[in-house]
């Protein structure tokens, strides 16, 4: 008993976790946290797709190649991804990225960047996001650049936060719609039941549009179910469809939302501890207050 002991003093022991993403983005979140102990089910909200009209990319790409930007900036890994399809599909490899630069919005996104290959020159040290990017990012300088031109591949639903301040910054962007983001279909009964029930101890939100989503799929979670956010901007469209947030990391990243929640498993299990209390998973205790984890 005391060889088992180890695990099930893990601090997610025995969670049941929901990880909406998208399919191919969910195994690395989901490895994480069954290292602290729980059982991820990943149910896909969102679906990527190619864009409507590709002549966009297609001339995008071609510039690329041909010497048309200085910088290319990637906002998600799906923008890699896609950008990554294109090069496949004209023969081209990480060769086509020499004397440019590149930037990436976090180090997710980097990681995969540079398993294609391809080494970032920007990933911000602070805030990893638009904003984050845009205060390391550099004023154009007719001096030092010999081209004033970014690429910008995002999805269609992106908001124009990046390109705006790219502006400001003396920089010409080229906004190009490089995937776009479709809902997925509804989850099987049982788990919609499960979601709207208390079924899950806790879900993790890695963006708006995974919150939509899951809303419009499956229905809100119920109030039992700890709720996890990457950011503050996924915080806000939590909130704004009615749910509370309990976990917040520091830092916007998979590896943070996942030890965030873990700690934030530690603190009921011990509060419920010092209680007396057996049943501290959240979804055996619904109805119970919950706490937000510090």
């Amino acid at each position: 008993c005391a060889q088992l002991a180890w695990f099930e003093n893990k601090p997610l022991f025995g969670w049941r976790v929901l990880v909406p993403r998208t399919k191919e983005q969910a195994g690395d979140l989901s490895e994480q946290l069954r290292q602290y102990g729980a059982v991820p089910v990943e149910v896909p909200t969102i679906s990527v797709e190619p864009p409507r009209t590709p002549q966009q990319m297609e001339r995008a790409v071609h510039g690329l190649v041909s010497g048309r930007y200085q910088w290319v900036a990637f906002t998600s890994a799906n923008a890699v991804r896609a950008v990554k399809e294109r090069f496949d599909q004209y023969g081209l490899d990480s060769r086509s990225f020499a004397g440019l630069r590149v930037a990436a919005v976090g180090e997710q996104t980097a990681d995969l960047l540079r398993s294609f290959g391809i080494v970032p020159d920007l990933v911000p040290t602070g805030d990893q996001s638009a904003a984050g990017l845009l205060e390391e990012w550099p004023e154009f300088d007719e001096a030092l650049d010999p081209i004033n031109r970014v690429f910008l591949p995002r999805a269609d639903i992106a908001t124009e936060t990046l390109a705006a301040g790219l502006h400001e910054l003396g920089w010409e962007v080229d906004d190009v719609t490089a995937y776009r983001t479709v809902r997925a279909a509804p989850p099987a009964a049982e788990i919609r039941e499960a979601i709207k029930g208390g079924g899950f101890d806790a879900v993790l939100f890695t963006s708006s549009s995974t919150v939509r989503n899951l809303v419009g799929i499956a229905g809100k979670p119920h109030s039992s179910t700890v709720v996890a956010c990457i950011g503050p901007q996924t915080a806000k469209t939590a909130e704004e469809n009615g749910l509370r947030v309990d976990v917040l990391p520091e830092t916007p990243s998979m590896a943070a939302l996942a030890s965030s929640l873990a700690a934030h498993g530690e603190a009921l299990r011990t509060h419920a501890l010092e209680h007396g209390e057996t049943a501290w998973r959240p979804g055996r205790r619904r109805g119970g207050s919950r706490r937000r984890a510090t």
